[in-house]
């Protein structure tokens, strides 16, 4: 008896074909397992002093610093576009920078007075802080250095402060960078007692030290600053498990969300938090990864935009809440058109 290949592939997969769900952009569409809204996008922007001011980036294409009044012109855009939060990141004068990050503690710095203008201006968007040191130090680290030591109890200390100080100019969300021990906990001691208890707090739970921030280093202007590195308190990337550790502290602590930093490289991270503890997690697609798709993207090597739709929807299926993306706006503005 002779058989056709048909017969023969029908014999193995008894006449299931996996191909019919994927032959027309309807069929694909009613099956697909993720789909990214702009509900799940938050946008990191960078702020500067001045006036009408907007730098470019070199390092990032595309992203600017931006003096508040523009900063706030690109918050009311990414609200237009459903977008629901925004993180911003000063890049503060040298100058005012210092040993414990002190300038911080200025309730008319970067980070305020944008906060206090978004909210000034009734644009109906969350603002999440981060109150960490960096880009307040003169030495780039995320706490204050003492003899060569990040130390741990007194950064916290400044940490906290900031935290109450971020949430009185009207900060919805504090977010905290620095990976410090038991500032969690502290935060929200600190927030409840000021009065702050509808304040949330969204850990950077797993912030590995990773090689991907280079380009935000440039943002902040903390790439010709930093001494040394940060491998004392970030996470090693060898590492699952202390991951997993830091998230049963932090939530141990009061944290509200987890997020993991960076994103792509560590999707199984996301997946593994988010299917242990049930927590809101977050991913941030950080500089470096934004990056190289713009980068590879401009020397013709792959489709920009398809590479950068296809990464979002990667945080979802690992089970993402959210995504801080430097593509958020073009991403919402992409899913508006389509």
């Amino acid at each position: 008896m002779t058989f056709s290949t048909t017969d023969m592939i029908n014999n193995i997969t008894g006449s299931r074909r996996l191909r019919r769900n994927r032959m027309t952009p309807w069929a694909r569409a009613m099956v697909r397992e993720n789909t990214v809204t702009p509900d799940d996008l938050i946008l990191p922007l960078f702020i500067i002093d001045g006036k009408s001011e907007e730098e470019a980036i070199e390092a990032m294409p595309g992203v600017s610093r931006r003096s508040v009044d523009k900063a706030v012109e690109l918050t009311r855009h990414a609200a237009s576009l459903g977008i629901p939060a925004v993180a911003p990141f000063p890049n503060v004068d040298l100058a005012k920078r210092d040993q414990a990050g002190s300038a911080i503690l200025d309730p008319d710095n970067l980070i305020c007075r944008y906060v206090k203008a978004v909210k000034d201006a009734g644009i109906d968007i969350g603002i999440i802080t981060d109150s960490a040191l960096d880009p307040f130090t003169d030495h780039g680290h995320d706490g204050v250095l003492r003899d060569g030591v990040i130390v741990n109890d007194e950064s916290v200390e400044q940490i906290v402060k900031a935290s109450i100080l971020q949430a009185q100019a009207g900060a919805d969300i504090i977010a905290p960078s620095d990976m410090m021990d038991g500032r969690i906990g502290a935060i929200r001691q600190a927030l409840d007692a000021e009065g702050f208890s509808d304040t949330a707090i969204m850990s950077y739970t797993a912030k590995y030290a990773s090689g991907f921030y280079g380009p935000y280093r440039e943002a902040i202007g903390t790439d010709q600053t930093l001494k040394g590195d940060k491998a004392t308190y970030y996470i090693d990337p060898a590492n699952s498990e202390d991951a997993m550790r830091e998230a049963e502290m932090d939530i141990a602590e009061g944290a509200d969300s987890l997020m993991v930093k960076p994103g792509m490289p560590y999707l199984d991270i996301i997946w593994r938090m988010k299917s242990t503890f049930g927590m809101p997690v977050f991913a941030y697609q950080v500089s470096g990864e934004y990056s190289m798709i713009e980068a590879a993207a401009a020397n013709g090597w792959l489709d920009g935009e398809r590479a950068m739709m296809e990464s979002i929807v990667a945080f979802k299926r690992a089970g993402a809440d959210g995504i801080l993306s430097y593509f958020a706006i073009r991403v919402a503005e992409k899913l508006h058109s389509s």
